[in-house]
């Protein structure tokens, strides 16, 4: 049998051993990607369907209307803000896990990673439970009296960043954790050797060594918040609609799956530009300072 790194070994042994990934890769994913971009181009009429012609009208409709603008805006907006909240919170949650030992560890990294083990709907009907005129939140305010009439949390964009954010948290922990893995131990003895107190410690020594796990995390956390369904579907409604829940309704509703398609096309590149402008950024600016 040929061993690693044996020039008898067969080139296309890597390529063979990958193969089902790779099939199953391309028959899930870049299939049905290419035939929504190929869709994209297609004309819709309300009498006569999908009508198989090329032109770039669905794309020149959502670029030219003001009203997808603002859809495009209110969901990057609301990802912005998610993830600058996951970044707040995840961060020093990751550093405390990082700092526990033995048991303790153990139990609070189960209570970070149970959430993705329930289904995001079953989450998000808990929020819908917690936020509704008369769900528990408005009801123990009222009971307390200190409201008189139920704060409006459902269908908004706050009701929809407070449980996007409680979904996406866990994956800003596991970014910045496997960060803080990574870096000395000995630096932070050395600052506290110097006289350096915990919050200064924090702040200047492990903050800077978990950014590429902040920034990674962000990445993570900005891309799926962009593209989120189910969350801003059942808290958001009819009244605030983001950009799935719009491909959604051109989809089911309107049956224009022409235009839905190129919604879909242009986020997704949206999100990519996104990517790939910040990961840019980041790089140049770890450049500065580690270079």
């Amino acid at each position: 049998m040929a061993a690693v790194g044996d020039p008898t070994r067969p080139k296309a042994a890597p390529w063979l051993l990958s193969g089902p990934a790779l099939v199953l890769f391309v028959a899930l994913l870049l299939v049905p990607l290419l035939m929504t971009f190929v869709l994209s181009f297609n004309s819709f009429g309300f009498y006569t369907g999908i009508e198989p012609t090329f032109g770039l009208h669905n794309y020149l409709d959502v670029l030219g209307d003001e009203y997808f603008h603002e859809i495009f805006a209110r969901t990057f907006g609301i990802a912005l803000v998610t993830t600058l909240l996951c970044a707040a919170i995840g961060t020093p949650e990751a550093y405390f896990l990082y700092r526990m030992r033995g048991r303790w560890r153990s139990a609070v990294l189960l209570v970070v990673l149970g959430p993705l083990l329930i289904s995001v709907v079953v989450r998000t009907l808990g929020w819908a439970i917690l936020l509704g005129n008369r769900g528990v939140i408005n009801t123990a305010l009222i009971d307390l009296e200190l409201i008189t009439r139920p704060i409006k949390m459902m269908y908004t964009t706050g009701g929809i960043v407070i449980a996007l954010v409680h979904v996406m948290v866990p994956f800003m922990v596991i970014a910045v954790w496997a960060a803080l893995h990574r870096q000395d131990p000995a630096t932070e003895q050395a600052a506290e050797s110097l006289g350096a107190g915990p919050i200064t410690i924090f702040f200047r020594v492990v903050l800077p060594q978990a950014m590429p796990g902040v920034l990674s995390g962000s990445l993570i956390v900005f891309s799926l918040s962009a593209s989120a369904f189910a969350t801003p579907a059942i808290l958001g409604g009819r009244r605030v609609k983001v950009v799935s829940t719009t491909v959604y309704d051109e989809f089911l509703s309107t049956l224009n799956w022409p235009l839905g398609a190129a919604i879909a096309m242009l986020l997704l590149v949206a999100v990519l530009l996104v990517m790939a402008s910040y990961n840019r950024l980041v790089e140049r600016r770890f450049a500065q300072v580690f270079g």
